[in-house]
């Protein structure tokens, strides 16, 4: 078996324009240049509003003195962004700065806050069919409870490297088993968790086994109330 991309992501892939999911607007941002981890630089509140950005998406200031521009978010807490060395001069606090970030139609973004269940049974034909065999797990961030649209709990990927798309650094992609069975399948879901059939539900279908397959578990056989984890994720987008 291999990846089967459902038409809706398929069709978001092909037409979905960027658009801003976050800004922040005030008078206690600041710059730092060359003060974060390993020299990076930092844009900085003392308002501590920063938190609902997000790693990997890139950021435009507006209204500073010295760093207008556009870059690329390298890490995020509710105080302090660090993005790359070089990119900013120091400046205080005290222009009227405006912080908006960029998203657009990579994967990553489409399934930001995204769930996996997996399934027994046999991998659907498509994407788009109904989930067939028994939900044996969802694995949400940490096992944490999942509500549809909302963020809490929803998994996230991470950076990319050499055409390879891993999980966010510091999530834990786990859950607690619901059934007792064998897995044979998984559905990843963007964030609103369209089931059923569907040609706009936006999910990516794979299969499941020990080893060569796009879930690779240290075991198929789930036990209810057992925790599953999966430690690695690899998508990756082939050269041919």
């Amino acid at each position: 078996m291999s990846w089967r991309l459902s038409t809706g992501l398929r069709n978001a892939l092909l037409e979905k324009a960027a658009f801003v999911p976050n800004a922040v607007s005030g008078t206690t941002i600041s710059f730092g240049d060359g003060d974060g981890s390993s020299s990076r630089d930092t844009i900085n509140d003392s308002g501590s509003g920063l938190a609902d950005f997000t790693a990997g998406d890139y950021l435009t200031v507006l209204g500073s003195t010295s760093n207008d521009g556009t870059y690329k978010l390298l890490s995020v807490t509710a105080g302090i962004i660090e993005i790359a060395a070089g990119s900013l001069v120091a400046e205080a606090a005290g222009d009227a700065i405006i912080l908006a970030s960029a998203e657009g139609g990579s994967y990553r973004g489409i399934f930001r806050n995204c769930i996996i269940d997996i399934y027994s049974g046999s991998q659907p034909t498509s994407a788009d069919d109904a989930e067939t065999g028994t939900k044996l797990c969802r694995i949400t961030e940490s096992s944490g409870a999942f509500v549809a649209g909302a963020v809490d709990n929803g998994l996230n990927f991470g950076q990319v490297a050499a055409a390879v798309l891993g999980k966010e650094v510091g999530e834990v992609w786990s859950g607690v088993n619901l059934a007792t069975g064998t897995a044979g399948w998984f559905r990843i879901y963007a964030n609103d968790v369209t089931t059923g059939a569907s040609t706009t539900g936006i999910r990516i279908d794979g299969a499941c086994a020990t080893s060569g397959a796009q879930l690779n578990l240290t075991s198929t056989s789930l036990t209810v109330g057992v925790t599953t984890t999966i430690d690695q994720v690899n998508l990756s987008m082939p050269a041919s």
